[in-house]
């Protein structure tokens, strides 16, 4: 028994014996990788995550790039925090970029949640895809902007960034729908705001400029993505005197886009549930690694805001999840 004691302890300091990662307390760890750290939504989906790790007493690492554009940083972030927990929960920047990485951890043998935009080709390996139905999400903008078109006029759609799962879902979504209603014309669905605000400012000003006429609008109506340049897009209207004039439905949700919702300078916004999509993740995680049955897609759900319903319990509850 010494002997074989000795062997494998010498294996062990060799590197050549897998250790089960954990922390100093011993206990189950989960890296959660977000886009980003700043945007109110990831300070949501932490809560969330975190909400979770103490409900089942476990330790949770959240951690994520600098920049929401810096595809490199979060690739090298999932497999440096593999080697150091259990499983990861990731929002992948990129659906084709971070999939090679993803995988590697898969392969491994740890469980592998994606979040709120999704993988390219990782059914196969991936333990379960927890987030907003974001084509769904579109369809509803879609919806909510003909409403408040009565049905006809020009619409303007101002996309994120190439190679965001989630924004291109809620793009497609968005003009699949509002091809159903025949009065309404799509005149401009190319351009891309990029990953800031000031990126986004520019990019819909450029948009507004293009469609000016006089002091209004030769489009009556447009359409956002994300908060970044559903932001960008308000600016950029304010700044050109023009907010209000225009008929426009965001996406996700902040202080201002209130202000601008009870101001009538927006006609709605699509909120996603991030508390619950952090909690239910890390949840989901922790299932496959105590071998219990988990769903391969769980669909975080989606809430149409408009200055109607701001006041409505469900929608006030939602709003205080994502607004400090």
């Amino acid at each position: 028994m010494k002997k074989v004691s000795l062997i494998v302890t010498l294996m062990a300091l060799a590197g050549l014996v897998a250790c089960k990662p954990s922390g100093s307390s011993g206990k189950t760890r989960v890296a959660v990788i977000p886009k980003g750290t700043t945007h109110i939504y990831w300070k949501s989906v932490e809560a969330g995550a975190k909400k979770a790790a103490d409900e089942l007493g476990i330790e949770m690492t959240f951690i994520g790039p600098q920049k929401e554009d810096d595809r490199s940083q979060q690739i090298d972030l999932v497999r440096n925090q593999a080697l150091q927990n259990e499983a990861i929960v990731l929002a992948p920047l990129d659906a084709t970029a971070l999939r090679d990485a993803s995988k590697e951890v898969a392969d491994s043998g740890k469980p592998v949640v994606i979040i709120d935009s999704s993988l390219a080709d990782s059914a196969s390996f991936i333990t379960s895809y927890v987030a907003t139905d974001n084509v769904e999400g579109g369809r509803i903008a879609a919806r909510r902007l003909s409403e408040v078109l009565g049905g006809k006029g020009k619409v303007a759609v101002l996309r994120y960034m190439q190679g965001s799962a989630s924004t291109e879902d809620r793009e497609k979504g968005f003009l699949e729908e509002i091809k159903k209603f025949p009065n309404i014309e799509v005149v401009s669905s190319e351009q891309f705001s990029g990953a800031t605000a000031s990126t986004a400012q520019d990019t819909a000003t450029n948009i507004l400029t293009r469609f000016a006429e006089g002091d209004a609008l030769s489009i009556q109506g447009i359409f956002c993505s994300n908060q970044t340049n559903t932001f960008g897009m308000l600016q950029a209207l304010r700044g050109k005197n023009v907010a209000g004039k225009v008929k426009f439905v965001g996406f996700d949700c902040d202080a201002t886009f209130l202000d601008a919702l009870k101001k009538g300078e927006m006609n709605g916004t699509i909120l996603q549930d991030p508390v619950n999509m952090g909690y239910l993740s890390v949840k989901t995680a922790v299932a496959k690694l105590r071998n219990e049955a988990v769903k391969p897609l769980i669909d975080t759900g989606a809430t149409l805001v408009t200055p109607e319903n701001l006041s409505d319990e469900k929608v006030a509850a939602l709003i205080k999840t994502q607004v400090p």
